[in-house]
């Protein structure tokens, strides 16, 4: 089987891009779920690297679940956390007791993600350097 570390890698990058131009049309919702997928597709390109494949929408048990040679730094897991409410909340109108999504999310979380996102990344980078 091809090693797709890298591919899992890029897309993460082309991921958090996406979201960096949504956060800028205002669309804040839509900067969120991208945002996610980044920090997801980088921690699995490094369990790929790490010689393992890894399943699952969840960021902080797929950074658990990293060989024990990896040390994740605690402040990535409560960055991961944050992250891992806009899986499905930016997209659905029944993720909220009322409104639409867009009603919910705005600059701020979308600036709080897309750094959260951007160190999940430079943290993955590190390691598979």
């Amino acid at each position: 089987m091809p090693n797709r570390t890298r591919y899992w890698f890029h897309q993460a990058e082309r991921d958090l891009e996406q979201a960096e131009e949504s956060r800028r049309s205002g669309r804040h919702e839509w900067a969120c779920f991208p945002i996610q997928q980044a920090a997801e597709k980088a921690v699995k390109a490094l369990h790929l690297n790490r010689g393992q494949e890894a399943w699952g929408r969840v960021i902080v048990e797929l950074l658990e679940g990293l060989p024990n040679e990896v040390a994740v730094p605690p402040d990535i897991i409560e960055m991961a956390r944050v992250l891992d409410n806009f899986h499905i909340p930016p997209r659905y109108p029944n993720s909220h007791a009322a409104g639409a999504p867009f009603q919910h999310y705005g600059p701020l979380q979308s600036q709080q993600a897309i750094d959260y996102a951007g160190q999940i990344l430079a943290f993955a980078r590190a390691q598979m350097a």
